[in-house]
């Protein structure tokens, strides 16, 4: 992997910096399993998927959400 220096990141642009933290976070939700959980967000998690199971059309699709971000900017 190449080094990466703070510095070097705080030169890309915004949108290039949003790409990266994107990049960053899938691999990291690429192994859930190495995020360890508090007993609390374990118990909240748990909540919320019971509640999802209940009411599954509650929600709204991640893509609905993000575009509802991107239009607020």
């Amino acid at each position: 992997m190449k080094n990466v220096s703070l510095s070097g990141v705080l030169e890309l642009s915004v949108e290039e910096r949003i790409l990266f933290v994107e990049e960053i976070w899938d691999s990291i939700a690429a192994v859930p399993e190495s995020v360890p959980l508090t007993e609390a967000q374990r118990k909240e998690l748990d909540r919320r998927l019971e509640a999802y199971h209940k009411n599954p059309e509650a929600g709204l699709l991640w893509n609905e959400v993000k575009a509802r971000i991107k239009s607020a900017l």
